[in-house]
Formats: C-alpha cells, structure tokens, sequence
C-alpha cells in the first residue's frame, strides 16, 4: 500500500477520509507574468453586463487565447473541497487506482491515467497522473467510479454541473455574442446533458529530482494545444503554466486568488475558422522555492458532442471577415462531430507507451488538421 494510504482509509468502513487539502505559498521568485483579461461574471446578469464582457472577451479570445475568469459563484470552500478529494485520491494505492484506466485504444478519457510513459530516450517517466471524471447522464451510468468518487459522488456531480453552469455557459453565450450569433447558439452546442466527452479532472504533477526535470525539458520545450473547445484551471499557486504570448514569448500564467484560468481550444478554432485561438501552453520545471511541492490540479474541460458537427457557425461577423468559404455553407457536406475529432485526437497523443517527439508533424483527421507541436 502507498505511503499515506493508510491513513486515507478506516479499516472498519472502508470509508476513504477526504483530509482537507490548502494552497502552498505562491513563489517568491521573480517570474515574467503574461498580462491576461479578467472577466468578472458578477456583472454577467446587470443591465448590459453581457455585452460588456463580451467586449472585453474579444480580444482574449482572438490573440491571446488565454483569460481569467472572478466572482463565478462558485464558492471557494467547494473548490478546496474538490482539491482535496483529487489530492486523497492520488495518495491511495495503485492497485485501487488502476481499477478504471482510461481506454484509450478506445480514445476515451475517462478514468485514471497512469504516470507510465517514458519520455523518449531520457530514462525518465512522465511525473503526471490524472483521474477524468464524466458529467452525470444517463449515458455515462456504466463508467466505473473509483471508491472515493462514488462515496463522494453527490458532491461531485453537482459541482462538475455547477461549473458549467455558471462557468463555461456563460462564456459560451459571451463568445456567441462577439460572433453576432443567437445568444445560446455555442451553449447549445455543448449543452450539459447532451452527450459529450466533458470531465472534471483531478491531476497531480509530482515531485521529481531537478535533474529529471532538466532531462525532459531539455527532450520537448514545445508547446500543445488543447483538445476540445474550453479548458478551465482552478487556481493552485505552484507555477508552472507557461503561454505563447502573440509575440511568440513564452510567459507564466500568474495564478489569481479564487480565479479561473480559461483558455479557448482546439474545436472552438474550427467552429470559427480560426477567429478563435487556441493557444500554445506547456508546462515548465517549477520555481525553485516550489519544486518540491506536488503540483495539484482541478480542471474542466467542455467538448462538443455527438450533435456537434465540426463545420463553421453561421456568423455574421465571421461572413463578413471573410472566413466563411462556399464550401463551409454546404450542409450537405460530411464532417465528424466533436466526440469523432476529440477521440481520434486523445487515441492519437495518448495511445502510447513512449512520449515521442513530434516536431514538425500535425495531426489530421477528415479534413481537420493542428500541429502536434509548437516551437
């Protein structure tokens, strides 16, 4: 059993004892912080509240792809209380983590990822471990639940719901109005009970020997881009999250007191014609006042469905710019939905027991193309 397991566990329930989990210190090293939009959405329901996010949304949505996101309603005690049960489950043994993998010869995500892979030639393994948890619908009733998720599992569906409720469809109805669309036209897209590869993520990166991590930062400096349409960040204070700004400088994203770091993604970009970025981001060596601290995470991430298909919205403002082609107006034409792309995409960078490099390649599929790799 692993260290702590015991402790996480009594022996006469089996009850797993959530222990409460609290942000380490921020770094006081001196970091290049890239300057990010905070919308407030406490001003989302005041009288043209909307339409003035929107117009401070635009310009993180189109150049730099990355934003931060206050006042969400969200309570913070709810938040700590989702670290926790993440940072209990990571410290369990891995005979009960490895009960639900993630399938991804299936290109599914959901379930537990192991920190199994080795990092090209350099002797070293991948120090991060992931448990993807899917929204509560009927379709995904059979997806097996780890015993601290199931005996948590109120808990944890209403805040996976809450999230997107109060998070990602606001910010879906914001972007729908820079693009002069009905205003629950991306909402609608990816609505909650659809079917759709949405999770709440608990990940861990953790602690490894300076000299490892100079070995695999040394092997990738590139960057990626997310998979779906918007990834949300709870903020955790170890730094490490790095974006390419739009003048190609990499820069740490600062993590915000009770903030949201959101950034656009993959499917977004295609729904737009790329009138929305998704942005390059990496993950670098933590500050040296940090690097032996676990850096935890909690994450949301939204994807379009199984009634989503992968062809350009029909926006004015997205005509007008130019971007809409005769062929993207033929609906007649085939295309995958989201759930398609989003699987073929995961099967693709996760199905594997050695990280390669990838510079210089892209990943297609019917017709959707990005790059594997940001220098």
């Amino acid at each position: 059993m692993a260290p702590g397991a015991t402790e996480t566990i009594t022996q006469a329930t089996n009850k797993v004892l959530v222990k409460p989990w609290s942000r380490p210190q921020h770094t006081k090293e001196e970091l290049e912080w890239a300057p990010l939009t905070t919308i407030d959405l406490s001003r989302f329901d005041e009288p043209g509240g909307k339409q003035e996010l929107a117009k401070q949304l635009y310009d993180a949505i189109t150049r730099v792809g990355f934003w931060i996101v206050t006042n969400s309603g969200l309570d913070d005690e709810r938040v700590l209380k989702q670290f926790s049960i993440g940072n209990t489950f990571f410290k369990e043994d891995l005979e009960e983590k490895r009960r639900f993998p993630c399938n991804f010869t299936e290109g599914e995500y959901f379930g537990y990822r192991e920190n199994s892979r080795w990092i090209g030639d350099t002797g070293v393994k991948e120090n991060v471990e992931m448990l993807n948890i899917p929204k509560d619908i009927p379709a995904w009733d059979n997806v097996g639940k780890h015993n601290i998720v199931e005996q948590n599992w109120d808990e944890i569906r209403k805040f996976h719901r809450d999230v997107h409720e109060q998070v990602a469809r606001k910010l879906f109805i914001l972007m729908a109005i820079i693009l002069e669309l009905p205003e629950n036209y991306i909402a609608d897209a990816h609505a909650y009970d659809e079917v759709s590869d949405d999770h709440l993520r608990y990940m861990i990166y953790n602690v490894r020997a300076p000299e490892d991590w100079d070995k695999t930062q040394a092997y990738s400096k590139g960057g990626h881009t997310d998979f779906g349409s918007l990834t949300l960040l709870f903020s955790q204070h170890v730094a490490g999250l790095q974006i390419k700004t739009p003048e190609g400088e990499w820069k740490y994203v600062k993590p915000v007191e009770g903030g949201i770091t959101c950034n656009a993604a993959d499917t977004l970009t295609f729904l737009t014609k790329g009138f929305v970025k998704s942005t390059i981001h990496r993950v670098v060596t933590p500050p040296k006042d940090q690097i032996n601290i676990p850096r935890l995470g909690l994450l949301y991430f939204s994807r379009p469905g199984d009634k989503t298909p992968m062809r350009p919205v029909p926006s004015p403002l997205l005509g007008r710019l130019g971007l809409i082609s005769e062929e993207d107006k033929d609906l007649t034409r085939s295309v995958p939905t989201g759930t398609e792309y989003v699987r073929a995409r995961v099967k693709d960078v996760h199905h594997k027991t050695v990280l390669d490099k990838r510079e210089g390649t892209s990943f297609q599929f019917k017709g959707l193309e990005v790059k594997n790799y940001y220098d």
